[in-house]
């Protein structure tokens, strides 16, 4: 055996090298009494060191049984272990147990191992273990799950689980319903598995579209996703209107506020607004409803049209934030509307930063929230976090403390 494959054995059982006189030797002779040759006994070993362990080798046998009961020969076995690679075989009797739980046939267990082997070879049965337990997750039955690896795809199981995860995420993306990811997940799991797509924003680009109109299209159709894999040529969608009536109420709603039509202010504004045309002014009535007058908030739509584009959810929760946690009044939004703009966790973070500096007499009390949320990281690590020896400590700590995510 070659010193490199030896040193592979010490690295992961030196106990091996400990034992008396013969007592290797009766190991090696126990796993040729399973029907081994010696080629595939060193095979065996260097894919799993722990074989030469007591009672680590009883999964092993039983997986051998298991081959030997569904047709599958030591050779076809030993065929398919990769040198420099190991394997746990406690992982793989997980999973030949959980398939055998599925009601297969002896036959046709056979056929699927000798088929897709990566099912156990890949990650020592991990990844098919992960992709069966998400299948779980999602509704599917055993009998679903037994039917499926009937039909599964010529395709690496690596490739298929990672386009499956990828799939999920991308009609998360798009802001489809759950019930109807969930649906689609359920009917057309192999259509998932075998399409690697393209990113949601790049397609919305591409197709000229918004997010509404995807999801419908995908409702309809989730055959369509096949059309979107990575490399294929995408046709622009044809003009739905949606677009023009959008621009329209976007349009009408600014006209509303004071603005000019046509002119850069409101050109301005329209090149900042994303999503809906009638989602603006429930968005905007959110500052309305929190006490600011018609008149201010139009003010401030002017000064930072960017406000409205969060969901009036968030606009809700940012401005609660701001008036109960911070303790500010709303007449700050005045000044520094810009403040919604802001993550809860970046405010966090610069606040008990803040917080920390005045606590050591950096800061002064009831600074304008402008100053503390929108200089950027260098200006106040120089003007403030590094006036305290202590402070690039903090700022450290507190920033690992708050996962930051970008703002608007």
């Amino acid at each position: 055996m070659p010193r490199n494959n030896i040193g592979k054995i010490y690295k992961e059982v030196p106990e091996v090298f400990k034992y008396d006189y013969g007592v290797l030797q009766s190991k090696l002779q126990a796993l040729e009494a399973l029907g081994l040759n010696q080629s595939a006994v060193r095979m065996f070993v260097l894919s799993c060191p722990k074989l030469l362990i007591a009672n680590k080798s009883k999964e092993f046998v039983k997986v051998l049984e298991k081959f030997k009961i569904v047709g599958i020969k030591h050779n076809w076995i030993q065929g398919h272990l990769l040198e420099g690679i190991s394997y746990n075989w406690i992982h793989m009797f997980e999973l030949l147990s959980l398939l055998s739980s599925m009601d297969y046939s002896e036959q046709q267990l056979g056929k699927l191992i000798c088929q897709h082997p990566d099912l156990l070879f890949e990650a020592s049965g991990n990844i098919a273990l992960l992709l069966i337990g998400c299948l779980l997750k999602f509704g599917f039955s055993k009998d679903e799950i037994h039917s499926l690896f009937l039909e599964f795809p010529q395709i690496q199981l690596k490739k298929f689980a990672n386009n499956f995860r990828q799939c999920y995420h991308f009609l998360v993306e798009t802001e489809m319903e759950p019930q109807e990811i969930g649906r689609i997940v359920r009917s057309h799991p192999i259509l998932l598995g075998s399409c690697s797509l393209k990113k949601v924003n790049s397609l919305l680009t591409i197709l000229n579209t918004g997010k509404k109109r995807l999801c419908d299209i995908i409702k309809e159709n989730p055959q369509i996703l096949k059309d979107w894999v990575v490399g294929s040529r995408v046709k622009r969608l044809p003009d739905s209107g949606e677009e023009l009536r959008s621009q329209m109420l976007k349009t009408k709603f600014l006209v509303k506020l004071g603005f000019v039509e046509n002119s850069n202010e409101m050109k301005r504004a329209l090149k900042v607004f994303r999503g809906k045309g009638g989602e603006l002014q429930e968005r905007f009535d959110c500052f309305l409803k929190a006490g600011l007058s018609r008149k201010d908030v139009s003010e401030m739509i002017k000064g930072s049209p960017q406000v409205l584009n969060l969901s009036k959810d968030v606009i809700k929760m940012r401005i609660d934030f701001l008036l109960n946690e911070l303790g500010y009044p709303l007449s700050a939004l005045l000044s520094f509307p810009s403040y919604v703009c802001y993550t809860i966790e970046r405010v966090k973070f610069r606040f008990s930063m803040y917080d920390w500096l005045k606590d050591q007499g950096i800061m002064k009390p009831k600074l304008a929230l402008s100053t503390i949320l929108s200089t950027s990281d260098n200006i106040f690590m120089k003007q403030y976090v590094n006036q305290h020896p202590e402070g690039p400590e903090v700022w450290m700590k507190l920033k690992k403390q708050f996962q930051l995510v970008k703002d608007c």
